[in-house]
């Protein structure tokens, strides 16, 4: 991964779908992301959010859910270093607490150690440990891999929370 020291935030608009389509696909197999906490499957390309871009490349891509009070985060990737991830979760934060929204949930996997890494230092907290969720999560997307990260099996969801008001 490159670093970027200057790169540019703005809000998705439908003209993106094009841009933000094949970036879901090679990040989670598919523009589908299953979020048990919002009932199921979500096509993430259809989803508000965020792009970051330096010299005319996507540097990264935020796609979240509101409902009721709380914003659900469907999708983070930052493909450079220099604090694009930590950049698009800052922009996501500061608009729902501009929009009175209370919250940010995300959930990850058991085997996601690096976000789990990345949430707690922005401020969530652990809030559910949903066992065996995995088996589950894939009878809708049969796609989702047996191991992850590190070799690791993936079997859980864990699911965080920033309190924002």
């Amino acid at each position: 991964m490159s670093t970027v020291t200057h790169y540019t935030l703005r809000p998705l608009t439908p003209a993106d779908r094009p841009v933000v389509t094949p970036i879901l696909v090679r990040e989670w197999g598919s523009t589908q992301v299953v979020a048990l906490s919002l009932g199921g499957v979500v096509d993430a390309s259809t989803l508000p959010g965020w792009l970051a871009e330096a010299d005319g490349e996507v540097v990264g891509l935020i796609t979240y859910v509101v409902r009721d009070d709380v914003a659900e985060l469907v999708t983070i990737n930052a493909f450079a270093g220099g604090g694009v991830g930590a950049a698009l979760l800052a922009e996501l934060a500061g608009y729902c607490r501009a929009d009175g929204i209370r919250a940010i949930h995300v959930t990850t996997t058991n085997d996601n150690t690096r976000a789990l890494r990345f949430y707690q230092r922005a401020g969530f907290h652990l809030t559910a440990l949903r066992p065996g969720a995995v088996a589950q999560a894939r009878k809708s997307k049969p796609e989702i891999p047996e191991r992850g990260f590190d070799d690791i099996p993936i079997r859980d969801e864990l699911e965080l929370s920033m309190e924002l008001q």
